[in-house]
């Protein structure tokens, strides 16, 4: 059977499939508040337990493999039921008391034994596979997840709101689908220092009496405080999120800032006006100290302005671009692409082994600060440029200059159908792919496995306690 007439075989084959478990699905009758007794029998890619009430499928939060539960219904929908847990029937063996507080997002997988958590992270991009279905899927070869020694405290920023409860200020973090927010003084995943950075602040801002922002009068002025710790030198960086440019009592509260918490080196303002989902705005005014904190990351050293983006577990992005390194396997004649650059960590962690890397970014501000790093880093055989990838590469091409090798960090997003049309044009020999979202990984694996075989997915742990996935593929051009 031809390869197309295959697909929509299999395609049909699906449908049918899916059409008979919707009236399958319609036939069971449950209602919000009723009581069901439920087996789990995995998890979901959202650390949620699943199981099964007559054949409808029912996701239940801080459940586990394995444990039966007494369950209350808490929404109906025509393929899946929610429900949350009453009380535990049979317990797993791999629970543990988890170390946070459960009502913030984050922590979703805090009562699962570590290992268990890193057998999860394998099974997640299985799962999208197996939904997806790339060419070759069944005998891909998904390497086990690389773990932490010391999964806690590995957040270099903290990005919590602050707001007035009763008469005194919170700092924290949401509790899932709501606004309602917990207050935090401690979170096991967070570096310590940026919890005692925005912790300390909360206190000097409640002492001067500045004016804290209001979401229901859309009122106040300072919103969110972000704390961004180096690994490497201990220094912080602060940004206070404000909701004008206007900053009361901004002396003050640098100075409070200098005698109270030395280790923070830089203070900036971010304006982001009235009500809106996004923490920042567009303008930052720089209000103290260095322009920069430096990051070490594999002995090149990174300049983080309070907007560049960095992974926010440094001890695994340090591993996560040695595996990028032996993955792709470069020599000094090959020319790398670096997609997605941002300020250009994985293209100079790479420029050692290329003979030359170009990489792109949308946000200029970003592909200033790569460029920055290549001339700290004496790296001459880097640069960095204004675009997206899907427009530059065709213009390098037709001006000669056509890349043997590229790698490519996406956003959870993954990649554009235009860039995977450029990848599969150009059919780049050497190609890697780092992803932090498995479902978006494998719906791109359908078109990229037109020309490349996948020689291996390795997980990489990089936010221990969470449902979050990450990995990296390695591909063969056939």
């Amino acid at each position: 059977m031809p390869d197309y007439k295959k697909k929509t075989y299999n395609q049909n084959q699906r449908n049918a499939k899916s059409n008979q478990k919707q009236k399958q699905n319609q036939d069971v009758q449950v209602e919000v508040g009723d009581k069901l007794l439920i087996t789990i029998k995995r998890l979901g890619i959202n650390g949620e337990g699943i199981g099964y009430y007559k054949r409808k499928i029912t996701f239940i939060p801080n459940a586990l493999p394995g444990e039966v539960v007494d369950v209350v219904v808490t929404a109906v929908n025509p393929k899946f039921i929610e429900a949350r847990i009453r009380k535990f029937k049979q317990k797993s063996p791999d629970r543990i008391e988890p170390l946070d507080n459960q009502e913030v997002g984050g922590t979703e997988l805090g009562h699962l034994r570590y290992e268990k958590q890193l057998e999860f992270k394998q099974d997640v991009i299985r799962q999208a596979l197996e939904k997806y279905r790339p060419r070759g899927y069944e005998d891909y070869d998904l390497r086990p997840t690389i773990g932490m020694d010391d999964p806690t405290g590995y957040r270099n920023k903290a990005q919590f709101p602050i707001r007035k409860q009763g008469d005194h200020l919170a700092v924290g973090m949401y509790k899932p689908n709501s606004h309602e927010l917990v207050d935090l003084p401690e979170i096991s995943t967070q570096h310590p220092a940026t919890l005692k950075v925005v912790r300390t602040v909360r206190d000097i801002l409640e002492e001067l009496e500045v004016p804290i922002y209001d979401e229901k009068q859309n009122s106040g002025i300072v919103k969110t405080l972000i704390a961004r710790v180096s690994e490497s030198t201990g220094d912080v960086q602060l940004t206070l999120v404000t909701n004008s440019p206007k900053l009361p009592k901004a002396r003050q509260i640098i100075d409070r800032i200098n005698a109270d918490l030395p280790e923070v080196v830089s203070i900036d303002q971010n304006i982001n006006k009235g009500k809106t989902s996004l923490v920042w705005g567009e303008e930052t005014k720089h209000l103290w100290g260095t322009d920069y904190i430096t990051e070490t990351i594999n002995g090149k050293q990174f300049m983080l302005s309070p907007r560049a983006f960095l992974q926010l577990n440094p001890k695994q992005t340090e591993r996560l671009y040695q595996e990028a390194i032996k993955a792709l396997d470069l020599t000094h004649a090959d020319k790398l692409v670096d997609a997605y650059s941002g300020v250009g960590t994985i293209g100079l962690s790479l420029a050692d082994q290329a003979g030359e890397v170009r990489g792109m970014d949308t946000v200029a501000d970003a592909v200033y600060d790569a460029n920055e790093n290549a001339e700290a880093n004496e790296i001459e055989n880097a640069d960095y440029f204004v675009g997206e990838a899907e427009v530059l590469i065709p213009e390098w091409a037709d001006q000669g200059w056509v890349a043997d090798a590229m790698v490519v960090d996406p956003p959870r997003t993954g990649l554009g159908e235009a860039l995977r049309d450029t990848i599969l044009d150009t059919e780049p020999e050497k190609l890697v792919y780092i992803s932090c979202n498995a479902s978006t990984l494998a719906r791109d694996l359908e078109d990229l496995t037109e020309v490349y075989d996948v020689d291996y997915i390795q997980s990489i742990d990089m936010f221990p306690q969470t449902a979050r996935w990450e990995g990296i593929v390695k591909f063969t051009r056939r």
